[in-house]
């Protein structure tokens, strides 16, 4: 892999001479803006607005604008004097828990690699130390023309460091969570649950970019002069409104996907009752009592029914 960036990692007093490598690589299709017409390529020319003529890369530099229009020149040398101690150096500041990091403050990923024979055993060490406490080690660095802060962790038997924004360019999130008061039911808190659980034991080496492959389908077909494959039918949209049958469905979904069994056992979704409190002695008094009456009442009308009743002639 080819290095980006070459200085030393600063642990006190020990030196680590290291390169800096890219530990990602994107795969993603890249276009080419084209003249609708006839595809003919679309190219950017720069131009000098003083002589009004195309210059070539090397005759550009950089200048910085200030408030009022005037252009301050900065050259590479001027950087390579910036009066920072991080101008070639990775500085670790400080070394803390791996949960103390803000995951929105990672914004890039870095191998560092052992810079010839004599940083093999100060490399070592510090990883094994890493190892040892279970911390990430947080470090500035400049790159690319500014001071930057980093966090050091062990991956593998290597190094690796991830970039990070400065705790003041992560915004926060006010205004992004509902407005509105909202009661979550615990019966559909047990369904989330086991949709997360069914959900949740899967292989991140088994997730590819769908998306990619079908574009690569698309650009092969045209190539080849083919129609480009129909896309698949959108899925139904609109508005959830049972979110325990939408969780329900969802749960067999997923098993179902996985060769599991579907079955999902449906929740009830009656309504909380009042719980029966015993009855008191007099209302159990009262109930015998009407109880009683009632009974005595029927009997009654029974037995005048049939003193009243017309006896019937013989035919």
């Amino acid at each position: 892999m080819r290095s980006i960036w070459n200085g030393a990692i600063s642990f006190g007093l020990v030196s680590i001479p290291i390169k800096l490598v890219n530990a990602t690589e994107s795969h993603s299709i890249s276009f080419r803006q084209v003249h609708a017409e006839d595809n003919g390529r679309i190219r950017y020319r720069k131009f000098c607005e003083l002589e009004d003529r195309e210059v070539t890369q090397s005759e550009i530099g950089k200048g910085y604008e200030d408030a009022d229009g005037r252009i301050v020149p900065i050259t590479d040398e001027d950087l390579s004097h910036l009066p920072i101690p991080t101008a070639r150096t990775i500085e670790i500041v400080a070394f803390v828990p791996a949960d103390r990091i803000d995951p929105l403050q990672m914004e890039s990923a870095y191998y560092l690699a052992a810079s010839g024979a004599p940083a093999a055993k100060p490399y070592t060490l510090l990883r094994e130390a890493l190892k040892r406490s279970n911390k990430v080690a947080i470090a500035k660095y400049a790159l690319r023309g500014r001071e930057r802060l980093g966090m050091l962790r062990v991956v593998g038997d290597a190094i690796a460091m991830h970039g990070l924004l400065w705790p003041d360019e992560v915004r926060a999130p006010e205004g992004v969570a509902p407005d509105v008061d909202v009661t979550v039911r615990d019966k559909e808190l047990d369904l989330a649950d086991a949709l997360m659980d069914t959900l949740g034991e899967v292989d991140l080496k088994d997730l590819h970019d769908e998306y990619r492959e079908a574009l690569e389908e698309v650009i092969a077909a045209k190539a080849a002069g083919e129609a480009p494959p129909e896309a698949p039918s959108p899925a139904p949209g609109g508005k959830v409104l049972d979110l325990m049958a939408a969780l329900e469905k969802s749960v067999r979904a997923a098993k179902e996907s996985r060769g599991e069994e579907a079955e999902v056992t449906p929740l009830p979704r009656k309504k909380a009752t009042a719980k029966k409190t015993a009855p008191s002695k007099r209302t159990t008094a009262k109930k015998t009592a009407s109880k009683a009456a009632t009974s005595k009442k029927t009997t009654a009308k029974k037995t005048t029914a049939k003193k009243t009743a017309p006896r019937k002639r013989p035919a």
